[in-house]
């Protein structure tokens, strides 16, 4: 099946006409900035087997934060799709936001909980190599530590630091618009 990748003004014009838009980020991601026009199937549902409801007519539009995702899981997304026609948004909401289109921001959501996890981990860091250098030698193990860390939730695919933030009052989530 050739799938072929789209620019948002293109996308745009198939939803006029019926096509569905489909957003498989997180919904944290979704719940902060999305398409209006896009329902959620996060890929975490793909991979455990979602499937939308389509016909050989049916035109779904795949679209990410940039869309690498959708392109490194297009196998998936084809599978949960079929028999559908299936494009691809090239460059994701990113692109759409850049040539002009409307997204739905809500800035009282959080940020996503990946972009938390890398502030979080910069800021600890840094705050290692500061008090490292102007208090104790000793404060340089807190940057080894999240550093170890990382490199851990890398290797295995668990991030502690993620599983904490995720329980934090600021991340209570409201619904989302699924599929």
């Amino acid at each position: 099946m050739t799938v072929e990748e789209i620019t948002p003004q293109a996308a745009l014009a198939l939803i006029e006409q019926g096509a569905m838009l489909v957003d498989i980020r997180d919904p944290d991601e979704y719940a902060r900035e999305h398409i209006p026009a896009a329902r959620l199937l996060p890929l975490g549902k793909i991979e455990q087997g979602v499937t939308l409801t389509a016909n050989d007519d049916t035109v779904i539009i795949f679209h990410c934060q940039s869309g690498n995702r959708t392109r490194n899981n297009l196998n998936r997304l084809i599978a949960a799709a079929a028999p559908a026609q299936i494009k691809l948004l090239a460059g994701g909401i990113e692109a759409w936001r850049q040539v002009g289109l409307a997204t739905a921001v809500d800035k009282s959501q959080p940020l996503p909980l990946m972009r938390q996890v890398q502030i979080a981990a910069g800021v600890l860091i840094l705050l290692g190599v500061v008090l490292g250098y102007s208090l104790s030698s000793a404060f340089f193990l807190l940057s080894a530590f999240v550093g170890a860390g990382l490199t851990f939730a890398g290797v295995t695919g668990f991030c502690g630091m993620a599983r904490l933030l995720a329980v934090m009052p600021w991340n209570r989530r409201s619904s989302t618009n699924g599929v």
